[in-house]
Formats: structure tokens, C-alpha cells, sequence
């Protein structure tokens, strides 16, 4: 694979993963009900910053360990395989019924950018979810540091712009996270891309 088409495919893939209604979008739909659209944007900022925290921890790990252990790499590539697969598996089987986010009653003071940061750090899943899914996408023979930034970044980027769409249009994005056929078929549609990169994973070599 190319550098463009790691690129290409990656920035696909993050586009889906990342309209696939989770926990941020949650975040992000609660805030800006109840809070405005200006602590949700904070908030989406924390999540930003979060996920190059990840990144950061991720491309340290991974580069030496890609690096220096062959063994490292096929362990590594075992576990990510079954865990995007295991990952698959839920959404294609059990699809969620609804996305609820309940406005619920949201103090209003706090650090938004705080929350959505500590958030996105706490969840180990993240942490996980790139250690198993961007080692895929940086292409051989280059600079395993680099390229986690990048796509990262490119993740970021994505995320970012969801974030602002979801803030602008709050009532009508609403309304369709509520359609309950709407919830299945992403989840299914990103439980079989999913899959997909699970078998790429596991068939690729150094």
C-alpha cells in the first residue's frame, strides 16, 4: 500500500468510525443542549486534545516496539485482528436498538475542555482502538512516529468538523440519532468495515 492509499483508506475509514454515534458524539449532543454551543466546542477541543494523547503514547510504544521485535509485531497484529474482530462481531450481531442521549440536568459550571479531555484519556478503549487499528494503515518501510501523528491527525481533523456540524445542527441531529434503523445500520456498517480490517491485519506481514 502506498502512502496515498494509507491515506485515502485511512481518512475513510475515520470519516465512518467517526459518524458512528459513541460516547463523544454523546458528549458533544448533551453539551450543546444543555450548555450552548460554545461549552460544546470546549468540550470537542478536550476530546481533540485527548486523542493526541493517545497518539502520542501510542507512536512512543508502538515505534519501539515495531522497531527492535519481530515478535512484538506478531503478537501485536494478533491481538489487534481479534479485537477489531471481536469489535465486528458486537455491532454486526448485536446492533444497539437506540442512541440516547438524555439531557439529563448538566451542571453548568465545570471545564468543558477538562471533561471532554479526561474523558477521552480515561477510556483505555481508545488507547486500545489505536494500537490496534493504525499500525494497518502506515506504510512500510516508514517512520512508525511520524505516521501516527498523522493519521491522528487526520482523525482529529474529522472529529473536529463532525463536532461543529453536530453543535450547528443540535436539534436535527437529534432527531435522526433517535431513528432507531438509523443506529442499526451504522452499527452494522461499521461492524463489517470492522472486519475487514481485521482480516487485512491479520494477513499482512512486516
Amino acid at each position: 500500500m502506498t502512502a496515498y492509499d494509507s491515506l485515502l483508506a485511512f481518512s475513510l475509514a475515520a470519516l465512518l468510525l467517526t459518524l458512528t454515534p459513541g460516547l463523544d458524539t454523546a458528549l458533544i449532543l448533551r453539551t450543546a443542549c444543555a450548555e450552548g454551543g460554545k461549552k460544546a466546542f470546549q468540550a470537542a477541543l478536550g476530546i481533540d486534545t485527548g486523542c493526541f494523547i493517545w497518539g502520542a503514547l501510542v507512536a512512543l510504544g508502538l515505534g519501539a516496539l515495531l522497531a527492535v521485535s519481530e515478535l512484538a509485531y506478531t503478537v501485536l497484529k494478533i491481538c489487534g485482528a481479534v479485537y477489531l474482530s471481536w469489535l465486528g462481531l458486537q455491532l454486526l450481531l448485536r446492533p444497539r436498538e437506540s442512541f440516547s442521549h438524555s439531557n439529563g440536568s448538566i451542571a453548568a459550571q465545570g471545564n468543558w475542555f477538562l471533561r471532554g479531555m479526561l474523558g477521552n484519556v480515561l477510556n483505555p478503549k481508545m488507547g486500545i482502538f489505536y494500537v490496534s487499528f493504525l499500525p494497518q494503515f502506515i506504510p512500510a518501510g516508514h517512520s512508525p512516529y511520524i505516521w501516527t501523528f498523522i493519521l491522528v491527525s487526520i482523525h482529529v481533523a474529522i472529529g473536529t468538523m463532525w463536532s461543529v456540524t453536530l453543535i450547528l445542527t443540535t436539534q436535527f441531529a437529534s432527531a435522526i440519532l433517535k431513528k432507531n434503523s438509523v443506529v442499526k445500520a451504522m452499527d452494522r456498517a461499521t461492524g463489517g468495515l470492522f472486519l475487514c480490517f481485521a482480516a487485512k491485519l491479520a494477513l499482512s506481514s512486516r
